[in-house]
């Protein structure tokens, strides 16, 4: 199902090698989740991803690990997108992403942080893999930024909540970073749940270019009837490498 691709998705220290760049050397020999904790207030990203990119998507493997037992709706036809370069524009900006109080007991704004623009990313993800004329809007609470609502041509919606999250720093030009959603198809029908993981590996080249490795993991839901079969294991698996072309100068 194409609708995997709206999850979209996008520090400092010493160099260490840590879970998140260890699971992505071992794709596609997943057989468990990787270790998060559950998401509160918005991913922060490292200041050179702030600005305006043209990203550019392109999916170079695909592996279903449980077939020809276990697999997800529309994963044969995803195959039609193995090396096809998608592109559309993505956004990362300052936000203050918390209050803090003085000492006069008078509230002060905390230091601004990079997050990702989730609507205008997920609309123009979205709108690059559907259609200009399949994706009416996307929507992302005022009050939690990890949930998130995608509005489809005709009243099908993706209801998608961040429920965990891991962040690495190799370097300082190195940032990875894991989420879990849970999502929920709504339309046409009986809802279909699943649970996403976008792991990405975020490289920056120079001030104006990013390039990162993201693999795509779908794990069943507990309402799927093969659940306890798959177990933590996925049960299909997406792979991307992404270019990040600056179209300004970073924020």
């Amino acid at each position: 199902m194409v609708l995997l691709a709206l999850v979209w998705l996008l520090c400092s220290g010493t160099a260490w090698a840590g879970p998140l760049s260890d699971r992505l050397a071992t794709f596609p020999d997943w057989n468990s989740k990787p270790p998060t904790k559950p998401a509160t207030g918005d991913l922060v990203y490292p200041d050179w991803l702030a600005g305006t990119w043209e990203m550019t998507s392109t999916l170079v493997d695909i592996a279903a690990p449980l077939a020809p037992e276990i697999e997800t709706p529309g994963f044969e036809s995803n195959q039609s997108l193995l090396n096809e370069p998608i592109t559309c524009k993505v956004r990362f900006e300052p936000r203050l992403t918390s209050y803090t109080q003085s000492f006069l007991l008078k509230p002060r704004l905390a230091q601004e942080k990079i997050v990702a623009d989730r609507a205008f990313n997920g609309l123009n993800l979205a709108k690059a893999y559907l259609g200009e004329e399949a994706v009416k809007k996307v929507v992302v609470d005022a009050k939690d930024p990890n949930r998130q609502l995608t509005i489809l041509a005709d009243y099908h919606m993706l209801e998608s909540t961040v429920t965990g999250r891991a962040t690495e720093t190799p370097s300082d030009t190195e940032f990875i970073t894991t989420e879990f959603f849970q999502q929920m198809f709504r339309g046409g029908g009986k809802p279909y749940f699943n649970e996403v993981e976008t792991t990405t590996a975020y490289h920056q080249v120079d001030d104006d270019h990013v390039t990162a490795d993201q693999v795509t993991a779908v794990y069943l839901s507990p309402q799927e009837p093969n659940y306890f079969d798959a177990g933590n294991r996925p049960v299909a698996l997406y792979r991307y490498q992404l270019d990040l072309a600056a179209i300004n100068t970073p924020i």
